[in-house]
């Protein structure tokens, strides 16, 4: 996760917080959410982190699939939730 430059506080927050990713495929559950960044990533400054997660629930369990981020600015924060 931390390679992605993600924290699990960030995972949490996008599964917990996150609009529905529309990719997401059948089976798998996929939240986006849009973190403050202000910061650089790899030598180039960003003032947005979009964060998206992918994931099932399996056996009571949730099973975390990958996660990603992208940075940039202005990024979509509308749309749909949990």
């Amino acid at each position: 996760m931390q390679q992605r430059g993600v924290s699990k506080d960030e995972i949490e927050i996008t599964i917990n917080e996150g609009r529905i990713a529309r990719d997401a495929k059948e089976g798998t559950i996929g939240k986006v959410y849009v973190f403050p960044n202000n910061a650089e990533w790899e030598g180039k400054y960003f003032e947005e982190k979009e964060v998206t997660v992918y994931y099932k629930h399996k056996d009571k369990k949730l099973i975390l699939l990958t996660a990603k981020a992208r940075y940039g600015r202005n990024f979509s924060k509308g749309g749909e939730s949990k």
